[in-house]
């Protein structure tokens, strides 16, 4: 059986041009797209991309697979969402909202009574994933991402601006001025590539902070815990961070670009009841989280 999210990464290869600039494209791990790829490699029993030390591409067998694969992903998911839309005229068919785990645990999950006060009477699937999924796919109806996606099926809203800043505990400070100390001589936690190259990792490199560096995590849970128990000092959403008292802002010199966050439905589900509905509440939760 082809999955067809797997499909959608060899068609996303075969119009970007590499596996890296895919990746890019759709702000996911390389190792991701490749790990997909290798599965549909066995699943074909053909080798569809080419590693070399210059860059990974498709080979002649994947370039014809991916553009005989473009209409049949499409249509696929096109069945996949009709069907969708005609179960949820029962209103029992669950909203599937695909997103990274902070965003799922630290800003959606919280913001759900106001989502229930405003007529939400259907079930609601949050699905915390670092790979990005494909909506074609009907992998979810709704999801959140760190960078902004291509396709002309999708409606795109660009949600408010999420700034970064370094915060440590009390403990870990030891009674130090956070505004007098010098970051490439502490301990500092942050972001690893589980969500592809975000742009602080390349700002970490350019301000010669990487010596620095004494753990990499994709979950800004994780990154909290460890500065609230004194393990050094992370970078952390502004808007999350503030939320706890066992948290000081450390001043820098400088300060990593802010996340840009990008909400995206299908066109063929925009005009359902419930997904109008979910797509309203993200918009107004966004809103309500930088408004603090």
């Amino acid at each position: 059986m082809l999955d067809p999210g797997d499909l959608d990464d060899l068609i996303a290869i075969w119009r970007a041009g590499s596996l890296s600039a895919a990746a890019k494209r759709r702000g996911v791990a390389i190792s991701t797209i490749s790990r997909r790829i290798e599965a549909l490699e066995v699943a074909l029993k053909l080798r569809l991309i080419d590693r070399q030390a210059r860059g990974t591409r498709l080979t002649r067998h994947g370039e014809v697979v991916a553009k005989a694969a473009e209409p049949i992903a499409e249509q696929l998911a096109r069945v996949s969402r009709l069907a969708d839309s005609l179960r949820s005229e029962g209103g029992t068919v669950p909203v599937r909202l695909s997103a990274t785990e902070f965003v799922i645990s630290d800003v959606l999950a919280p913001a759900l009574p106001a989502l229930w006060q405003k007529g939400g009477d259907f079930p609601v699937h949050l699905q915390s994933q670092a790979d990005v999924v494909s909506l074609a796919a009907r992998d979810a109806d709704i999801a959140v991402r760190m960078s902004r996606p291509e396709g002309a099926s999708l409606i795109i809203r660009k949600l408010p601006t999420l700034h970064l800043g370094f915060f440590a505990s009390k403990t870990y400070l030891a009674n130090r001025d956070p505004a007098k100390l010098d970051l490439s001589r502490e301990r500092l936690l942050i972001y690893d590539d589980s969500y592809g190259r975000l742009p602080e990792l390349a700002w970490l490199e350019g301000a010669g902070l990487r010596p620095a560096v004494a753990m990499r995590t994709g979950s800004t849970r994780g990154l909290m815990t460890a500065a609230i128990a004194g393990a050094g000092i992370a970078l952390l959403p502004n808007a999350i961070a503030r939320r706890s008292d066992a948290l000081l802002q450390v001043d820098a010199r400088s300060l990593p670009p802010p996340r840009v966050p990008w909400l995206i439905v299908h066109r063929d589900l925009r005009a359902q009841p419930s997904i109008r509905l979910v797509h309203k509440w993200v918009l107004e939760t966004f809103d309500a989280l930088v408004r603090v």
